[in-house]
């Protein structure tokens, strides 16, 4: 009565950058803007039509391969696409890699339709972008000497914003604030 489909995708990579190299003093960003894809997902779930640009976000996502490249050529320690929200993803690049992320959540890029879904559920933009998935966004640890300088020639030569939203500390686990206060976040649980 239903159908399941699975697809595993192999290959290599000529300079692999995996969720466990972040450390201490590295700088978090993360590419391009999220919530559009949940903004959709929202919209489809009270049965009325998303904006275009949600929809594009959700129906169409960008693997960001070209970004990757570059990052992993400019210094970047730990990477993990945003699939799974940032809440839950940023969890998974701190477990790997033994650290601890403060997350600044005022600083997150939003997509444009995220706002007046967000005002819908009753959360902070930010938080809902945080919490959403399937943005397939970059999220990266750079060390600190990574700057702005930097990002302004990643997003030259990929055509993407660059954003720095946290730090790598010692510790573990994943802290979010916004404006200051600690919230809770939450992203994709593939086990609930």
């Amino acid at each position: 009565p239903t159908w399941a489909v699975t697809v595993t995708v192999l290959g290599w990579a000529t300079v692999p950058v995996t969720r466990s190299g972040a450390r201490a003093g590295d700088r978090l960003w993360v590419s391009g803007a999220l919530g559009g894809a949940r903004a959709a997902l929202e919209a489809w779930r009270r049965r009325e039509t998303p904006a275009d640009e949600a929809r594009r976000a959700f129906v169409r996502p960008e693997p960001r391969i070209a970004a990757g490249r570059w990052l992993a050529e400019h210094g970047a320690r730990a990477m993990i696409d945003l699939s799974d929200g940032l809440g839950a993803d940023a969890g998974h690049l701190a477990a790997a890699s033994g650290v601890r992320i403060d997350l600044a959540l005022e600083q997150v890029p939003v997509a444009g339709a995220t706002v007046a879904e967000a005002r819908r559920a009753g959360v902070s933009v930010q938080q809902f972008a945080a919490e959403g998935g399937e943005d397939y966004e970059l999220l990266v640890t750079l060390p600190v000497a990574f700057g702005r300088d930097d990002a302004l020639a990643f997003e030259r030569a990929t055509g993407l914003a660059l954003t720095r939203i946290g730090a790598v500390r010692r510790g573990s686990g994943v802290h979010p604030t916004l404006a200051s206060r600690a919230i809770a976040l939450t992203g994709y649980d593939h086990f609930r």
